[in-house]
């Protein structure tokens, strides 16, 4: 089964790089996506291609941070990845974003609310000592009331505790 796998991921890797030396080949071939269309590497507006787009925010930049037990201080990880976002939003600087700070299962409503106000202020002070302003970031809590994973174990505890910068055009009201 490994040397299956591993033969089929060769033939993958084989095939793009082929298609990549004859790119010239399509660069005149509208219908097939040429110099205006977008097969053969154009960016096509609003998607993970495309650098101004949330899509390529959330997929490639990253749009949430993980915390520890308890924790609302931002790992080296974490700020790696706000760097990134921070950058993102100073470049697109139509953009606005609310800041979701969440937790896991574990602990009453009453501190998770408050646990996950205070991951996404520190998300949000990190944005602002990169430059972000403050005016174009809002931070809301979840607490424990909207996890993406629900069981008991800590893999599912782990992305529970976590901030998400959502993205948004125009003021925030």
């Amino acid at each position: 089964m490994k040397h299956t796998k591993r033969a089929a991921l060769t033939l993958m890797a084989i095939l793009a790089l082929s298609a990549c030396s004859q790119k010239e080949k399509f660069d005149n071939d509208v219908a097939l996506g040429g110099a205006n269309g977008g097969l053969n590497g154009s960016i096509q507006p609003g998607s993970a291609s495309d650098p101004t787009s949330p899509l390529y925010f959330q997929q490639s930049v990253g749009d949430r941070v993980l915390f520890a037990v308890d924790q609302s201080t931002l790992s080296d990880e974490a700020r790696v990845v706000l760097a990134g976002q921070a950058q993102w939003l100073n470049t697109n600087a139509d953009y606005t974003a609310v800041i979701e700070g969440h937790a896991d299962e574990q602990g009453t409503r009453e501190y998770n609310l408050a646990l996950g106000a205070r991951r996404a202020n520190a998300v949000r002070e990190f944005l602002i000592t990169q430059g972000v302003s403050g005016a174009r970031l809002k931070t809301v809590t979840y607490g424990k009331e909207r996890p993406i994973e629900i069981c008991s174990v800590e893999s599912c505890y782990a992305k529970n505790r976590r901030a998400v910068t959502v993205l948004a055009a125009g003021a925030i009201s």
